[in-house]
């Protein structure tokens, strides 16, 4: 089997999160409200958690749990001052490499933290081997379209000033893909939808502090480290639409228990389709008329 692309490089991801630590409240905003996003789907179970796992969720997500009665609350980082500052038990540890043993959880919450990682299924397969069984799994990525105006200008500024063009916002995940994900994990009953949240900044050194200030800054291998030219980012402000969207893709999966609801079986319905829909029922081989 092939090995999965290192796309991001994951030392210099930490080193950017222990950066950021200090100042990660200023985007709090942004962050709690796509945490409200997402926890809200706890309000559609009456599954009770007392044994929590909040991955990247940098200040906003083990309050809300604690808020909800969950007495046990881990925070893990990639970063340890992020970790520190997230309001569980903190534990620096990476996505690829969960430090817990399997069962461990019965909730694990990833709000905008999986999106830059190397093995995506992999993780999802070690975070369902860390839930108990009936346990949930809860996350939000980045979507597919998000920073699609600051892509696209600055490699438009990149091509015109240096006759090229690198990698400067992360790939991000289509909605379509996730659902697969969660399935091929070994999650149960998996969901994947899409949610937004609509952003305006009033300058674009505003967004780009606060890309700074989450721990968001460019750590993909193949990125041109080289210093750029003096032209390329007031070339690439100049025309950039500071309206814009963060795309919200949400994950919910179940750990696999006897008690979950089964699909039924192929022949077991107690009632015809034709019948239901008032039509003519044809047996196979048969032509409609």
């Amino acid at each position: 089997m092939e090995a999965n692309p290192e796309i991001f490089d994951r030392r210099l991801m930490r080193l950017r999160r222990e950066r950021a630590a200090p100042r990660v409240a200023q985007v709090a905003p942004i962050l709690e409200a796509a945490a409200d996003l997402l926890l809200d789907r706890l309000d559609d179970t009456t599954r009770r958690f007392t044994r929590a796992l909040d991955l990247g969720g940098r200040g906003v997500v083990a309050p809300r749990l604690a808020a909800r009665g969950i007495p046990f609350i881990v925070s893990m980082d990639l970063a340890e001052g992020m970790a520190a500052r997230a309001g569980g038990i903190a534990v620096a540890g990476d996505e690829e490499w969960l430090p817990f043993a399997p069962e461990s959880f019965d909730l694990v919450v990833a709000n905008l933290s999986l999106h830059g990682v190397n093995d995506l299924p992999g993780a999802l397969v070690q975070i369902r081997r860390a839930l108990r069984p009936d346990g949930l799994f809860l996350a939000a990525l980045p979507g597919f379209g998000t920073l699609q105006g600051l892509r696209e200008a600055l490699a438009a500024a990149e091509a015109e000033t240096r006759g090229g063009v690198s990698p400067r916002i992360a790939p991000f995940a289509e909605l379509r893909d996730l659902a697969g994900l969660l399935q091929r994990a070994g999650f149960a009953l998996p969901v994947a939808d899409q949610d937004s949240l609509p952003l305006q900044y009033r300058s674009a050194m505003g967004l780009v502090a606060d890309l700074r200030a989450a721990g968001e800054g460019n750590a993909i291998r193949a990125a041109d480290r080289r210093t750029p030219p003096r032209a390329l980012f007031p070339l690439a402000f100049s025309g950039l639409d500071l309206a814009m969207e963060l795309r919200l893709l949400v994950m919910t999966g179940w750990a696999p228990h006897e008690s979950q609801q089964k699909p039924a079986r192929p022949g077991s319905a107690n009632a015809r389709l034709a019948e239901a829909l008032g039509s003519p029922e044809y047996k196979t081989g048969d032509k409609a008329g």
